[in-house]
């Protein structure tokens, strides 16, 4: 037991503010860094390439317990193809994308892009899938939303650092949603 403390001790020195200290406690101002750094210029255009090279293994394929993927898709104004890597729940064989802006009050422009381009490629690791993007709305929207904040509390945060409701979007595996729409 003293061991411990001491341990503890010399990796959180009293009086200064750690990183460890902020996950334990799940601050919010580690929170704001990670959307800070998460949602910058050189992490969105750098982090795509470094995650194909390593496979989207170590720290480049998961963080904070959260997945890292890496869509694909359309620009809606410039229709250029754009790289956007990003958090991702599993549910299932859907992947559930928050557009969290990091508690910024617009939507990120990726959520848009899906919108008017809902084809996308996603890079899992050295996979790349088929998908298709919708935003989820009532029920389906409340349940994702509560698996994605069980899986990345830091989306709370944001919310409440918003006005705008965030948009969850949910990607299906493209060969299911084209038989989905055939039926209906």
């Amino acid at each position: 037991m003293v061991r411990a403390a001491r341990a503890a001790r010399r990796r959180d020195p009293p009086g200064r503010v750690t990183l460890r200290a902020m996950a334990t406690r799940r601050s919010s101002a580690l929170y704001w860094i990670i959307g800070r750094v998460g949602t910058s210029r050189i992490v969105s255009r750098l982090h795509p390439r470094v995650y194909r090279l390593t496979g989207g293994r170590g720290v480049v394929g998961r963080s904070m317990g959260m997945r890292h993927v890496v869509v694909t898709t359309i620009g809606r104004r410039t229709g250029t193809r754009r790289e956007i890597p990003l958090y991702a729940t599993e549910d299932g064989p859907r992947l559930l994308l928050v557009g969290s802006y990091a508690g910024r009050e617009r939507d990120p422009a990726w959520v848009g892009n899906l919108v008017a381009h809902p084809e996308a490629a996603v890079r899992i690791g050295r996979e790349v899938r088929r998908m298709r993007a919708r935003v989820a709305e009532g029920e389906d929207r409340d349940r994702a939303w509560a698996l994605a904040v069980d899986a990345y509390p830091g989306y709370e945060a944001y919310q409440r650092w918003t006005r705008r409701r965030i948009p969850v979007v949910v990607l299906e595996p493209a060969d299911e949603a084209d038989d989905a729409e055939g039926a209906a």
